[in-house]
């Protein structure tokens, strides 16, 4: 079989970090709110948050407000890795957040995925604040995977 001109091996650049299972995680879950039960919803997530936050491998989680459906949610959650995301998925608090949220929620979706990189934007207070291993691109240098620990 020919080789063509987009069989070369890349050293640089997309697709040559570390494997996934090495990157920082996300989860995006997307919450439609029984309608009138918007405010529960929220005190409710803020009170019982730190059960996410709380674990060892949670980076942080930030609860969004759909502009244009005031029932839907986006709900974005960063972890150290998969494995240990989905090892948080069994544990008993983490079901316990489910029991408390669930009857709250219409429907839901989640999709996933690993963090690949980070570019800062000109308002940014800190543009380094990147979760660790993520490529963050900046102007004034090449790209630079953040080391572990660091974010």
């Amino acid at each position: 079989m020919a080789r063509s001109e987009y069989d070369t091996e890349m050293t640089e650049g997309p697709g040559t970090g570390p494997p996934a299972a090495d990157l920082p995680f996300r989860v995006m879950l997307t919450m439609h709110v029984h309608p009138g039960r918007e405010e529960e919803f929220e005190q409710t997530w803020l009170r019982i948050g730190d059960g996410v936050t709380g674990h060892p491998a949670n980076l942080g989680q930030w609860l969004v407000r759909s502009a244009d459906e005031p029932s839907t949610y986006y709900i974005v959650s960063d972890w150290v890795n998969e494995r240990l995301f989905r090892e948080f998925e069994s544990t008993p608090g983490h079901l316990e957040h489910r029991k408390i949220l669930h009857p709250l929620r219409a429907r839901g979706s989640m999709a996933t995925g690993a963090l690949l990189a980070f570019l800062p934007g000109a308002a940014s207070a800190d543009p380094a604040a990147a979760p660790a291993g993520v490529l963050v691109e900046t102007s004034a240098a090449r790209p630079v995977r953040t080391s572990v620990g660091a974010g």
